[in-house]
């Protein structure tokens, strides 16, 4: 297992940024380019990268950031690998669990704050590739291979989109065999999915949600599938408010 931390929500440099596990790498990069989706793909670029290489020597990347946007060059890196070991041909296809307060399947045309942090999702099963999939070379994960937990937060245009979509959308105590999807895993948590009430100093808190010990207990069933290939941390808390520590001994349990 190899711990990662990227430093940065969106395009922005956290230097800062408190994360649970103490990395091993650090993944940066010279973000000069002229817009905020360029820069980002730089960023991935060198995060795919890195999640290949690790999962093509047997490793366990846990990639840590300071926001969602980064499981996208997880995705991508971790396609790679398959594909590297289906002989360089398309492998099996990925799936995706992603734990999340929020839908994270907003779009340009259908956002009412215009944050590109609550597009990843979309971007994933196919949105406009040209922003990043295409710089990626990542091809769309299938909708039936996604599993989205928890979302109490959905804009209406999102709810709609779930609505028509097949993607799964299950509760935290709903994880498991009959939800998660087949094929090899990627998990992603975004840490908003734990209730503020139990997790303090959360960037966008949403009311009411699951304990930490119930968001961990249904990232362990994902584990215990034995098809993890990679797991990615949105760690989106204020810093100076103890969360990575607090979230420190259930990650360290579940990944090892």
């Amino acid at each position: 297992m190899t711990r990662y931390v990227v430093p940065y929500h969106l395009d922005e440099h956290l230097p800062d940024i408190e994360v649970p596990l103490a990395p091993d790498l650090t993944i940066s990069a010279d973000l000069s380019q002229a817009g905020p989706w360029q820069r980002m793909a730089h960023l991935h670029r060198e995060v795919a990268a890195a999640v290949a290489e690790d999962i093509g020597s047997g490793g366990l990347p846990v990639v840590q950031s300071g926001d969602c946007m980064v499981a996208i060059g997880v995705v991508a890196g971790a396609q790679r690998a398959v594909d590297a070991k289906a002989g360089g041909s398309s492998g099996p296809t990925i799936g995706v669990v992603w734990f999340d307060a929020h839908g994270d399947v907003q779009t340009l045309e259908t956002t009412t704050s215009g944050y590109l942090g609550g597009m990843p999702l979309s971007i994933l099963t196919g949105y406009r590739p040209e922003l990043l999939a295409e710089p990626l070379g990542l091809r769309p994960v299938r909708e039936d291979h996604v599993t989205l937990v928890d979302a109490r937060d959905l804009d209406p245009a999102e709810a709609e989109y779930l609505s028509r979509s097949e993607v799964r959308h299950c509760l935290v105590d709903e994880v498991g065999d009959a939800t998660v999807p087949s094929g090899p895993l990627v998990m992603h948590i975004d840490v908003d999915v734990i209730s503020p009430d139990h997790l303090r100093g959360l960037l966008f808190p949403v009311p009411g949600g699951p304990s930490v010990d119930a968001v961990a207990r249904a990232a362990g069933r994902v584990m215990a599938t034995g098809r993890v290939v990679a797991v990615s941390v949105g760690c989106t808390w204020q810093a100076g408010h103890g969360a990575a520590d607090q979230i420190r001994p259930h990650l360290e349990s579940l990944v090892s």
